[in-house]
């Protein structure tokens, strides 16, 4: 089982919370056939938005654990790209290895991606269509291998702080090889010291002492590379789909944001504007494709 390793680390925080340490990761997430059919057609509907779009790269994140109780709701991005990795708008991301336990890169399909989260009820994608500017050269970069291999630490972290090669996470790489890609920039402490002197501040998730006392026993945490001062404070700075979104968009403010979710009401579709609503619940202006 491949997991987001940002997912990894909320999902460890979400046990800790609730009394208990974390399990091992390769836990099966079990679809019905009408569950597993509902989520290709919301695969073909985001499929198609990216095919009419005209843009060569997106950045792309799903929904995966509830991260409700974080106030957060995406937690693995990855690289979506019109051409170059066997179909269409397939997406390239670092992913975690759990029977290696090392991290990867992994390309997958458009329907692999969006069929990964837990939740096969309700889920969300958000989309950030890059303008020509950025996406020839970050589509470049992420097929160079050389780059992007060049980027991966196989040496992960859930929790890895945005300012350290210690270790890495999905979305920081996500992160880094954005620098890479609009600077030329190789090395990983390079493309770190650019991303902060532009202005990259993922904002720090607030973790429970069960966390730090999980970091002692689960493999895919580690707090030795944060800041003291930080953990002191009980905050945990990683990278996180958000902070990825957030940066790109103030750098590329003509990027187009489109978010995506599956529920009762079939596939509900936004550009821009607020976040959609919690349980997929479509409001005046969204757009609706039934699923039925």
């Amino acid at each position: 089982m491949r997991r987001s390793v940002a997912a990894l680390l909320l999902a460890a925080a979400a046990g800790a919370q609730a009394g208990s340490l974390p399990q091992g990761c390769d836990r099966p997430v079990s679809i019905t056939a009408t569950q597993q059919d509902r989520l290709l057609r919301f695969a073909a509907v985001i499929r198609e938005a990216l095919a009419a779009s005209g843009a060569q790269a997106a950045l792309i994140a799903r929904s995966g654990t509830d991260l409700s109780r974080f106030g957060l709701r995406y937690s693995h991005s990855a690289v979506a790209l019109a051409d170059g990795l066997g179909t269409p708008w397939a997406v390239r991301q670092l992913y975690y290895a759990c029977a290696e336990g090392q991290a990867r890169l992994f390309d997958q399909g458009l329907a692999g991606f969006v069929t990964g989260s837990d939740d096969a009820e309700i889920g969300y994608v958000s989309l950030l269509l890059l303008p020509p500017e950025a996406a020839g050269p970050l589509a470049a970069a992420a097929l160079d291998k050389s780059v992007a291999l060049g980027l991966l630490n196989a040496r992960y972290s859930a929790n890895a702080y945005p300012f350290s090669t210690r270790y890495q996470n999905c979305n920081q790489w996500v992160a880094e090889l954005i620098a890479a890609s609009a600077t030329g920039l190789a090395a990983r402490a390079d493309t770190q010291a650019w991303l902060q002197r532009e202005g990259y501040a993922p904002v720090p998730v607030q973790a429970s002492p069960w966390l730090m006392l999980a970091g002692r026993f689960v493999p895919w945490l580690h707090f030795d590379d944060h800041p003291p001062e930080q953990l002191g404070a009980g905050a945990v700075q990683t990278s996180l789909p958000a902070s990825v979104e957030t940066f790109a968009l103030q750098r590329w403010p003509t990027a187009r944001r489109l978010e995506f979710c599956h529920g009762p009401q079939g596939v509900v579709q936004r550009e821009g504007g607020a976040p959609l609503a919690a349980g997929c619940q479509p409001q005046p202006g969204d757009r609706i494709t039934s699923l039925d």
